[in-house]
């Protein structure tokens, strides 16, 4: 039997993590972060695969490729939490956690970075937390599968 799966989602300009706003976002690139995320995946006997793309198409495509294949989505949509509503209705047709993600704390930044298309549908958000908010969602997230599984048993 294969490993359950996460997928991970980075959207527009993330590839630019370590070079764009780093008093923001910190230095640490997106490769790096992938790599952290899939450390913590690793360890707890989960698969992580991953995705950036700066064309929402490619996102909704992805999340469209996770239904009945991947256990849950972890999704940074950048720029597209706000107003990705292509992106909001692939998630609504996906049956798996949902959990979304944020280097930054959008809440404290400007005022229409607070509108979340993505929250509606997400089991939780992990936001503010710079680089170790990755782990902290992917743990959040197996603690979330791992939950549903053990009630699917019960």
């Amino acid at each position: 039997m294969s490993d359950p799966i996460i997928l991970l989602l980075s959207g527009p300009n993330l590839n630019l993590l370590g070079e764009r706003q780093p008093e923001i976002y910190g230095r640490t690139t997106l490769p790096e972060l992938v790599e952290i995320a899939r450390g913590a995946a690793a360890e707890r006997g989960f698969a992580l695969e991953h995705l950036q793309s700066n064309h929402e198409g490619d996102l909704v495509e992805a999340v469209h490729g996770a239904r009945g294949r991947a256990d849950a989505v972890v999704v940074n949509a950048g720029a597209l939490t706000h107003y990705g509503w292509s992106l909001h209705d692939a998630l609504a047709a996906y049956d798996g956690v949902i959990v979304e993600l944020h280097l930054s704390n959008p809440v404290s930044r400007e005022a229409w970075r607070s509108t979340s298309v993505i929250s509606p549908l997400a089991h939780g958000v992990v936001a503010g937390f710079g680089p170790a908010g990755y782990p902290l969602a992917v743990g959040a997230t197996i603690g979330l599968v791992e939950g549903r599984r053990r009630a699917d048993r019960a």
